[in-house]
């Protein structure tokens, strides 16, 4: 007898297992994890863009569309600005924004941006776009910035880290080049020398302690560096894939050089000598020259007890460069404006330059001894000063003549 069921043609068959697949990709794609990266951003041309920057970049592979989380926003505008920077107690936040408009103004100033795509688990890509999205929402975003430990890299570290359960710090932690916060500051701002010169005499001795590859990760580029090291869950190499999205159009990142201090000496004893061998027969002439100098070593100094005692820097506190740029330089103005109209500069002027002299003296005294007062690099402004309060110690030490 004939057979009764229904024979399908094989064309409508194979259609049918066409569209089964496909709404099975479908499906799968709309649960597939998203892909996660970090752009790096190359050291820019404006002050606050020394530094570098980066940003973290979550891929949905459904749509293709790609999101920066960028957490190197401020609001110039907000309340107190100025003095909250002054403070050391400034705000930034967190923005979510696509990657193709993060990436305009790097690209018309010139900057390079790198992307490194990483091999994370599933779960742990997941858990990470999904802590992102909520730490961006609006009454999230904002925390409180520190220049070295709470920066826009740091942030993108510590999600990193928190994404991989901890597992990314004990790669870094124990391990260090021998960098040190001041190093960096000064390396990376060596372009801009008002920029270099104020990292240099604010920092204080816990700035010159070596830092661990982690916490280097303040730096956007040795985070980078540190990234292409790191093991993910599995062991594999943690950075999959690297691609450049911008080239990089303007000056590159300043390298590394050693920092030698003779050269500092060599001019402090050239200035000293002239001093000492003018000083004598032509105060006025030397005293012209000391009013700047002591003013500034007075308003360096002022500022330099600002950032130790009333502010949150706290990588400015203790400072030894306090000795070399000393406040007390204040009490001299009087007395240089005295030399200079050919009166008597009263006996306060003799004493206090050989004061200030002894202050500087016991700055290149603690070098010795960093176990007691900790170890600051400044062995170039040691050797700059002492030998120019020294001589100018010995010029005024006696009332000079009213010629």
């Amino acid at each position: 007898m004939p057979s009764t069921s229904a024979s399908w043609p094989k064309a409508d068959v194979l259609q049918r297992l066409l569209l089964i697949a496909a709404l099975w990709l479908l499906a799968a794609s709309a649960f597939a994890a998203p892909r996660v990266a970090v752009a790096t951003m190359q050291p820019g041309e404006v002050f606050f863009e020394r530094f570098g920057h980066n940003a973290i970049v979550i891929a949905d592979p459904a749509t293709g569309a790609a999101t920066s989380y960028n957490f190197g926003y401020f609001d110039p505008g907000e309340s107190d600005f100025v003095g909250n920077f002054a403070r050391g107690v400034m705000q930034y936040y967190l923005v979510a924004l696509p990657l193709e408009q993060d990436l305009a103004q790097y690209r018309d100033s010139g900057r390079g941006v790198r992307l490194q795509w990483l091999d994370l688990p599933p779960e742990q890509a997941q858990a990470l776009a999904d802590s992102l999205a909520v730490r961006a929402r609006p009454e999230n975003a904002r925390y409180r910035y520190d220049y070295f430990t709470a920066n826009c890299s740091t942030q993108v570290r510590d999600a990193l880290d928190a994404a991989m359960g901890g597992a990314l710090k004990p790669q870094l932690a124990g391990r260090s080049r021998g960098n040190t916060y001041r190093s960096e500051s000064v390396r990376l701002a060596s372009p801009a020398t008002w920029m270099w010169l104020g990292f240099d005499v604010g920092l204080g001795p816990a700035s010159d302690l070596p830092m661990s590859r982690w916490e280097e990760g303040f730096i956007p580029m040795r985070l980078a560096d540190s990234l292409r090291e790191a093991k993910n869950a599995a062991g594999r190499p943690l950075v999959q894939a690297e691609a450049e999205l911008l080239p990089h159009r303007i000056a590159a990142e300043p390298p590394e050089a050693p920092r030698r201090w003779w050269p500092w000496l060599i001019a402090g004893l050239a200035v000293a000598v002239a001093i000492a061998l003018v000083g004598r027969r032509h105060p006025r002439v030397i005293a012209a020259l000391a009013l700047p100098f002591w003013l500034l070593c007075a308003i360096a100094g002022g500022l330099l007890v600002y950032l130790w005692g009333f502010s949150e820097h706290w990588a400015a506190w203790r400072n030894h460069n306090l000795l070399l740029l000393n406040p007390l330089c204040l009490l001299l103005l009087p007395g240089a404006i005295a030399v200079l109209r050919r009166r008597n500069p009263g006996r306060l002027f003799r004493g206090v330059p050989t004061a200030v002299a002894l202050c500087a003296l016991f700055a290149w005294f603690v070098q010795w001894l960093p176990f007691a007062f900790g170890y600051q690099y400044n062995q170039s402004w040691v050797a700059l000063l002492l030998p120019i309060h020294l001589a100018l110690a010995y010029v005024f030490k006696r009332p000079p003549h009213a010629g």
